[in-house]
């Protein structure tokens, strides 16, 4: 088995680990790095509960080979609180509106509600509750009954929405080196 040298931004850290190629995003995020916030549900892309952040767009990462984000900045669950602990905004507002019931699938729809509200922060009063739902089509909730989904994303809209830190490709081999000779 060929492994391959992984370099990613995770949760706003540089990571370096080695993989196979043929792993999935979600092995090395559970697996590699300990990042059990990270569910797999279905593993064939039809729940949602891997979902996270990758450059700021929403993926299953069951189906997102790890090589695929080489480079790029991965945001998971555990990436989403605030310095200190401090639940975002979204977080929050999913407690608030009690649609987080068994917990399984909210870590994946966090980071679709996220992703969402960030996309469109320029337009957060314009947004229709059928813009939410199709906006998270991609999960499945046996919980909630989808209601409460919807009523933790209208209050997150009042919030700052505002990713959890920056967001930034980890350096390349190359770039790292240039930086360490000009020392």
């Amino acid at each position: 088995m060929t492994m391959v040298d992984l370099k990613l931004h995770v949760n706003g850290k540089d990571v370096e680990t080695a993989a196979d190629p043929r792993e999935s995003l979600l092995e090395v995020l559970r697996g590699r790095l300990g990042l059990m916030g990270v569910k797999e549900g279905c593993g064939v892309g039809e729940c949602g509960a891997c979902n996270v952040l990758v450059d700021g767009l929403p993926v299953d990462s069951c189906l997102t080979l790890a090589v695929w984000a080489d480079g790029k900045c991965v945001r998971t669950i555990e990436g989403e609180a605030r310095p200190g602990g401090e639940l975002s905004p979204t977080q929050r507002a999913y407690v608030e509106a009690g649609a987080v019931q068994c917990g399984f699938c909210t870590p994946g729809l966090v980071m679709t509600t996220s992703a969402f509200l960030e996309r469109n922060q320029h337009r957060l009063n314009e947004i229709t509750r059928e813009e939410i739902k199709r906006a998270h089509a991609g999960h499945l909730c046996r919980c909630t009954g989808y209601e409460m989904i919807v009523e933790a994303v209208e209050q997150a809209l009042g919030r700052e929405v505002k990713g959890a830190g920056e967001c930034r490709p980890a350096p390349s081999l190359a770039e790292k080196h240039l930086t360490n000779e000009r020392r």
